[in-house]
């Protein structure tokens, strides 16, 4: 496992009026958003400077960030916010993972990109791939059983084909 590159300076030794202060242009008082991200960076450094607490941390993270990530793959086909969840797991598992920062980098380079080619397409094909989609969302329903729940709720429960296979 290896540290995020950026590390408060802050330790539990130094006086209050040593620590690192929020910077602000000249004559300014630090903003609100300022002085938050001063004292998660000193909390932050106060963690890692404890072993047990440091490694609790990070499962923490992981465990969040990896929930959130599953979360987000499997809303992709959906309407919705699927790839935002995604990128806000990749985003949380990047506080305390680098390899995890990299596959954000990467991921949101590739969702660009592909997202740039599709504005680029034809019609057509933007429909095709709409049709795409509405079949992954429909083939995703019906094996979860969800037509099936439907249709006995207004009474067609004698239609045993959108039985998904799995239930």
């Amino acid at each position: 496992m290896t540290e995020p590159a950026e590390q408060s300076t802050a330790t539990a030794e130094q006086p209050v009026a040593a620590r690192p202060r929020p910077r602000a242009a000249a004559g300014r008082r630090p903003s609100r958003y300022q002085l938050l991200r001063a004292r998660l960076r000193h909390f932050r450094a106060r963690v890692r400077r404890n072993p047990r607490a440091n490694l609790a941390w990070r499962i923490a993270i992981g465990v969040l960030g990896s929930v959130v990530l599953a979360v987000g793959v499997v809303a992709i086909p959906y309407p919705g916010p699927g790839w935002l969840i995604v990128f806000a797991g990749l985003g949380i598992l990047a506080t305390e993972f680098t390899w995890a920062g990299r596959l954000l980098h990467f991921a949101r380079r590739h969702y660009d990109r592909w997202m740039a080619w599709v504005g680029r397409q034809n019609v057509v094909v933007k429909a095709l791939l709409g049709l795409l989609t509405c079949a992954v969302v429909l083939v995703t329903l019906w094996l979860l059983g969800a037509p099936y729940l439907v249709a006995q709720l207004v009474g067609l429960g004698h239609w045993t084909w959108l039985q998904s296979p799995f239930a």
